[in-house]
């Protein structure tokens, strides 16, 4: 089963439980904060954008979960594990974020102390900007133009069994091209489009303490087309419609279920990630683990984001197959409480 969602609406009907269950390739449902009814401090939020190519990749983050908040810049190297990062943790940020509520409008600004970091959208594009100084690191300075120059995307409203308020809306953007540079003291990193792609994992919701998940997300060029996926799971219900997706010149085509034991062997070890319906098969070779653990008040996370070449198959919804070889993307674990 994979329910599209086609009729416009709020994402929370009055009850504060999902109005419609499965995805969609745009932002079809709005966002209504204001219908949620749990607990304040259950609230998360948050736009994630990360840019990379071959060799290096920038994160950039501006998100909460209501007690605590994170803003974020990092860059790191694939090859020599060389990382810069600088972090400013939010206590008690709540809704002084004020992020928006559609991936697709809205820009999100944050300026306190050494950090400035400005997400800003405008037609066909988004413009990612940064000034953060710290005593630990260099200071970082970001510019990235991403172009977006179709709306694919794959958007999913998944529901928890735990509890009808529970829900995750979720937006993520792939084969965005992208172009700038990174600062970092005296050294520079720069983003070419023609081998450079941004990405966008938008969250808004509300769901269990302690929740796990996986993910993986690529972008590329294949024979001159801009191609990608999205796989995930274990995160919610998603009997109504998984967040599988490819992306070939601009149109979205669905998958159904796809699971992967990224943990087994070792997160580094050599992986088959394959769809239950054989319309992706890939190879996944392991470069490099972007680990992250935070503990912040009663935050304990433990993100195991894992970088390699995927080389395979994948057909799309007309029975065309498209074949990719040694394309740099990534797959995670992350095992949370917050």
């Amino acid at each position: 089963m994979q329910t599209r969602i086609t009729n416009a609406g709020p994402v929370l009907g009055p009850n504060g439980s999902l109005q419609q269950r499965g995805y969609s390739t745009r932002s079809v449902l709005h966002y209504n904060r204001d219908g949620i009814k749990a607990a304040p401090w259950k609230i998360k939020e948050w736009d994630f954008y990360q840019v990379s190519n071959d060799d290096f990749c920038l994160q950039m983050t501006i998100g909460h979960v209501s007690y605590a908040g994170n803003v974020s810049v990092k860059l790191f190297e694939f090859k020599t594990g060389v990382r810069y990062e600088i972090t400013k943790m939010l206590v008690l940020p709540f809704n002084r974020l004020k992020l928006p509520s559609s991936a697709e409008q809205g820009d999100v600004i944050y300026r306190s102390g050494g950090m400035k970091m400005e997400f800003r959208q405008s037609a066909g594009e988004r413009s990612l900007r940064c000034e953060a100084t710290d005593k630990k690191s260099p200071p970082i300075t970001v510019d990235i133009k991403l172009a977006q120059p179709d709306p694919s995307s794959i958007v999913i409203a998944t529901p928890f069994d735990e509890n009808p308020a529970y829900f995750y809306y979720n937006h993520k953007i792939n084969c965005m091209p992208a172009e700038g540079t990174v600062r970092i003291g005296e050294k520079e990193y720069r983003f070419e489009p023609d081998s450079a792609f941004g990405l966008l994992d938008w969250g808004r919701g509300v769901w269990p303490f302690h929740h796990e998940w996986y993910w993986g997300s690529g972008s590329g060029y294949v024979d001159g087309k801009r191609f990608g996926f999205n796989i995930g799971y274990g995160f919610g219900n998603t009997s109504a419609a998984t967040e599988n997706m490819l992306f070939y010149d601009g149109t979205a085509h669905k998958l159904g279920k796809v699971i992967f034991d990224l943990a087994g062997g070792g997160y580094l070890s050599k992986k088959r990630i394959v769809s239950d319906d054989g319309r992706l098969d890939m190879e996944f070779v392991p470069i490099y683990d972007n680990l992250q653990i935070t503990k912040m008040l009663f935050v304990d996370n433990c993100i195991h984001q894992v970088f390699g070449t995927f080389s395979g198959r994948a057909v799309l919804d007309d029975g065309r197959t498209v074949e990719f070889k040694d394309l740099v993307a990534f797959a995670e674990h992350a095992v949370n409480n917050w």
